[in-house]
């Protein structure tokens, strides 16, 4: 069996073959597309497995080279860089590392989602840079507001407030950077609207929806962020490592018995977090059980707030895992006697600038998620 390492760039790839015995057999660079880099494989001597590092557009060059191989493995690239920690890196390093750990099956392999479940992560990213050039040109009629002197109505991005907006009487500059930023407020919100209509129809296909949608305060986009990026359920070897995947466990520095927590790791889908942080504020308006245990995590200090919010969120997204996995309804009202019992036990405390101690921060045993990325 050989052991293919790939650099894989946009114009220009290493490959690195290793034979059966660790020994280096081949070393070449492959000049052009990710086209021309799968017709030379394609071309190598089989059977091999080939390892690459996940980077923009790993899945399809995944699926591009499944049919080819023995076997595909992908590789976390931040895992890598603590393994392989060198002041001397290029492309053909780079290639001999990655093959050298494929041989002795050390990769710290990344979860490879379907091409569908890509695509539904990728909607929903495209979604969220809608999202931000709304508030980016709602910002700029503020500013010209302000510039003006002017305070604008209640309820400004409503019906009445459009009318208000296009009946001030501004000079022909002025005028004309309203009109266009409110014909491009107008196709932004209908884009965003088409974007939403899309992701519906795939999020009435999933049964996890109707599960996640019974928490108070999860809705659509929240439930949907977090099965499209969970993907697989079963990949987790325990709930808690939820917690780690969505990067809602603190930074940890522990040596004998001086153990240093720090801010939240912020690792994995940036937008799953934020979405679950939003969830964790409206579910401690709405639910008994998840505000008894927000208040218990704040123990009455108003500094403890943003603390408390994340230890509900890193809970919030513990629990929607194990109803994907259990196929549980919630039940409104019950907090988890052992997130009651941990969190009193361990008070969260705080050693470092932010972040809470959250029960069970360990890392996955299985294959680590590497999203946003497609």
């Amino acid at each position: 069996m050989y052991r293919v390492g790939l650099d894989v760039g946009q114009r220009h790839s290493s490959l690195c073959v290793l034979d059966c015995n660790g020994k280096m057999v081949r070393q070449e660079q492959v000049t052009g597309t990710w086209s021309e880099l799968i017709q030379r494989i394609a071309q190598l001597p089989g059977p091999f497995e080939v390892c690459f590092e996940a980077s923009c557009g790993y899945g399809y060059l995944n699926d591009r080279l499944s049919p080819l191989a023995h076997r595909v493995v992908v590789a976390h690239p931040g895992q890598l860089r603590l393994i392989f920690r060198t002041k001397r890196k290029n492309n053909r390093l780079d290639a001999q590392k990655l093959a050298k750990l494929l041989y002795l099956d050390a990769v710290p392999q990344v979860h490879v989602p379907s091409v569908n479940v890509r695509e539904w992560r990728s909607l929903i990213e495209f979604r969220q840079k809608l999202l931000g050039r709304r508030v980016a040109v709602k910002n700029q009629v503020r500013a010209l507001l302000r510039g003006l002197g002017m305070r604008p109505i209640k309820g400004l991005w409503s019906k009445k407030g459009s009318a208000w907006l296009k009946g001030l009487e501004l000079s022909s500059l002025n005028g004309l950077r309203r009109e266009i930023m409110l014909d491009e407020l107008q196709q932004v919100q209908g884009k965003i609207k088409q974007v939403e209509k899309e992701l519906k129809k795939i999020a009435d296909g999933h049964a996890g929806m109707t599960l996640l949608m019974s928490i108070p305060g999860v809705g659509i986009r929240t439930a949907e962020a977090f099965v499209a990026y969970i993907d697989n359920p079963a990949r987790f070897g325990r709930i808690q490592q939820v917690g780690s995947y969505v990067g809602l466990v603190p930074c940890q520095d522990a040596t004998g018995e001086a153990n240093r927590l720090g801010h939240i790791t912020k690792d994995g889908p940036a937008t799953l977090r934020k979405l679950l942080c939003e969830a964790a504020w409206q579910a401690v308006r709405r639910d008994a059980g998840m505000k008894r245990y927000f208040e218990r995590i704040m123990k009455e200090d108003p500094d403890r707030k943003k603390i408390a919010i994340v230890a509900t969120a890193h809970r919030l997204a513990r629990m929607m895992l194990a109803m994907l996995r259990n196929g549980e309804v919630y039940r409104k009202g019950q907090s988890s006697r052992r997130d009651e019992r941990v969190a009193g036990k361990e008070g969260w405390r705080r050693t470092g600038p932010a972040g809470p101690p959250a029960p069970g921060a360990s890392q996955p045993d299985g294959p680590i998620a590497v999203d946003g990325m497609d």
